[in-house]
């Protein structure tokens, strides 16, 4: 009963996309963008594919050869991602103006998104939604004029602490490309 309300709390608050992690892609609904995922040293670590379900944004991704954790994973603000340390990303995607994290009274950014765990060097069919980000070309959209990149982060994001919640360096990055 105590999930429930939380679940119930988390969906009226617009935060259940973020909240939640599954391992089911969706059905029937086609893809509306990729990105390919690399290392500081250019290797392909992973992909990544958004579709538009119902009313959110969906996120696949299936990661190779990053270490065994928890890691911060992002949207960022500018789709350049150049190594080593992926800079050229910006800071997350905030087009609100808000505080980091989804546990902060002041937050979340439209970019922040749960934590991903990494077992056994890799992280196959992970899944979330969020209803926080467009996928438009208006200002803060995923394919506003200087586009959108996806960003994994070294260490566990905090969810709290403005303006990247602890999570580190940057150790993978895609640009989101629009199909």
């Amino acid at each position: 009963m105590i999930i429930r309300v939380r679940i119930a709390t988390l969906a009226m608050s617009g935060l259940l996309a973020s909240a939640c992690a599954t391992s089911r892609p969706a059905q029937g609904a086609a893809a509306i963008a990729t990105a390919t995922l690399r290392a500081a040293d250019g290797r392909e670590v992973g992909t990544a594919t958004l579709r538009k379900v119902d009313d959110a944004l969906q996120l696949e991704l299936d990661v190779n050869g990053l270490p065994d954790g928890t890691h911060g994973l992002h949207f960022h603000t500018v789709g350049k991602c150049d190594a080593p340390g992926f800079a050229t990303a910006g800071g997350h995607l905030n087009p609100g103006g808000t505080k980091h994290g989804m546990q902060n009274p002041q937050g979340p950014h439209a970019g922040d998104l749960p934590n991903l765990v990494i077992a056994g060097g890799q992280a196959r069919g992970w899944t979330a939604r969020t209803q926080r980000v467009v996928a438009d070309s208006t200002p803060g959209g995923l394919f506003d004029a200087d586009g959108t990149a996806l960003v994994i982060h070294a260490n566990r994001d905090d969810d709290v602490t403005d303006p990247s919640g602890n999570s580190g360096a940057r150790i993978a990055c895609g640009v989101i490309r629009r199909m």
